[in-house]
């Protein structure tokens, strides 16, 4: 991580080393300009810069090359408006599910509460959405780590039965306070017929109208080729929809102008024809399931 024009600032790669603002979907380069002569002369190799626009702006602001990238954003006028016109029925009702059977919402400090029931949540099941869930085995050190980011910018919102906390979401506010974005959400399997992940929805978007911001961003609203999935619908449903807005890359070196030129800075998955990319995840998904029944039974 290296601070460049007050802004953290991540370099990943090894043979193509690409920069990107720490949190670019609520994280935005005040002068672009001002970063890539910065990264130019950060005495480490960066071959490529990019950013994210900035909502509501979907029209391309700058001449940097440049491809599409999306949001899955909702824009929040007021709760009840959400609540009546912006999603069905059916919603409203999971929504209301939680609270119908004992729990409760409460904003909750980073501290010891948060990071012994994010830890738990984490730690439920090994097995999420099909396949081997890669937090699953947290620690209370990494708890801090992974949720302790933007600290100032960040509300945590805890979802209780009795004393346990069996869900939860980070929302991170931008900085110019028109957008928040839900980094992470999550709540316990054996507590799904509560809805509670619907609840918390529901919870971050009264945040939202509370304080007069005027997008909800639920990270993005498809990856790469990928088809609809149970997440992106779970994503509709509640209000959110896809918007389209400029990601520049700007090659800072010769191999990042020939790695861009070429597609390299995209992983090898995203080259894949979806009809492939969609049976090997049906069969993570089938390896993973038989994977854990097998332990579970010994």
């Amino acid at each position: 991580m290296f601070k460049v024009c007050d802004k953290d600032i991540k370099v990943e790669g090894r043979m193509l080393r690409i920069a990107r603002l720490d949190g670019d979907r609520y994280t935005f380069p005040d002068d672009p300009e001002a970063v890539i002569r910065a990264l130019r002369n950060l005495g480490t190799r960066v071959d490529l810069f990019t950013f994210l626009q900035r909502l509501p702006d979907t029209s391309p602001k700058y001449a940097y090359p440049m491809e599409w990238d999306n949001l899955a954003a909702l824009k929040v006028t007021t709760f009840d408006h959400w609540w009546a016109h912006q999603i069905p029925s059916t919603v409203r009702n999971r929504a209301k599910q939680a609270e119908k059977r004992g729990v409760t919402f409460r904003a909750v400090p980073f501290g010891e509460e948060l990071l012994k029931g994010i830890s738990a949540i984490y730690n439920e099941c090994p097995i999420r959405l099909g396949k081997r869930f890669p937090h699953y085995g947290m620690t209370m050190d990494r708890a801090r780590e992974y949720a302790g980011t933007f600290l100032d910018r960040s509300t945590y919102t805890g979802a209780f039965l009795g004393d346990e906390m069996i869900g939860f979401s980070k929302l991170v506010v931008n900085e110019t306070g028109t957008h928040a974005c839900i980094v992470h959400i999550l709540s316990m399997v054996r507590h799904r017929d509560k809805a509670v992940t619907n609840a918390l929805i529901a919870q971050a978007i009264r945040f939202c109208a509370d304080r007069r911001i005027d997008y909800l961003v639920y990270e993005k609203f498809s990856y790469g080729k990928k088809q609809g999935d149970g997440l992106s619908y779970f994503k509709e449903v509640n209000g959110f929809r896809r918007v389209d807005l400029p990601r520049y890359f700007i090659p800072l070196t010769a191999i990042g102008k020939a790695a861009f030129r070429l597609g390299l800075h995209h992983s090898l998955v995203d080259s894949l024809p979806e009809p492939v990319t969609a049976k090997l995840r049906q069969l993570r998904k089938v390896w993973y399931e038989f994977r854990f029944q097998k332990v579970a039974a010994l």
